[in-house]
């Protein structure tokens, strides 16, 4: 990456946005410190946005900021349970030190939408036990609302959507976090914000039909 990092304290962009994920995140924020790019204006996708990426440039990551599609740290009742009846009780698959931070809660907001869509499935059915083709339609039928989010010990977790058949992906929601280096800890600073559907939708529209002609693939939504 250096001679990228050249090229950016040459131009002196306004703005840079990091597609990154893995070290390489490290590394790009250790350079942007180095030739003392303002972390205020480095934006980093969902990917590059937990605690390792930002923790090795130690203070000088301070300001940074990226994508979310969650909220942030561990004050949310479900983690005192996780706490209590998981990692006190020797159940949890680590140290358990990781609750709350941005992985452990893309981790948590993944399984929880998993386990709504099941039972969602399960409403539909009538069924304790569903096959994938119903689970499939659990997830076509997916809503996630703020009462359903507090009742599970997450409120203000997420942006409510629903999802449909047609529409897998819900309504394109994400909000930026910042780092706090002095505090260790990444807050939400914006609001969720919709990402510009009438330039997104009418591309993936478009490579899907595409992907769907090429492969023999007949649309199944009515």
């Amino acid at each position: 990456q250096k001679s990228q990092w050249l090229q950016i304290r040459r131009e002196k962009p306004d703005y840079t946005l990091m597609w990154g994920w893995g070290v390489m995140n490290q590394v790009a924020i250790q350079e942007a410190v180095n030739i003392r790019y303002p972390m205020e204006n480095f934006i980093g996708i969902w990917w590059s946005g937990s605690e390792n990426d930002v923790l090795p440039a130690g203070e000088g990551a301070d300001g940074y900021k990226a994508l979310t599609f969650h909220n942030v740290g561990d004050d949310y009742p479900v983690f005192d349970d996780i706490q209590q009846y998981v990692v006190d009780a020797g159940k949890a698959a680590g140290a358990g030190d990781q609750i709350g931070t941005a992985l452990y809660n893309r981790g948590l907001y993944a399984a929880m939408l998993a386990a709504e869509a099941a039972k969602t499935a399960q409403e539909m059915t009538g069924e304790t036990v569903i096959t994938p083709a119903q689970m499939r339609d659990g997830m076509e039928n997916l809503e996630i609302t703020e009462a359903k989010m507090a009742d599970l010990g997450l409120p203000n977790f997420g942006p409510e959507f629903s999802v449909s058949c047609m529409n897998h992906g819900g309504e394109g929601y994400a909000a930026v976090a910042q780092w706090d280096a002095s505090a260790g800890k990444w807050s939400l600073i914006t609001d969720y914000m919709q990402s510009d559907q009438d330039v997104l939708a009418p591309l993936i529209e478009a490579d899907s039909s595409a992907y769907a002609e090429e492969n023999g693939i007949e649309g199944s939504c009515n």
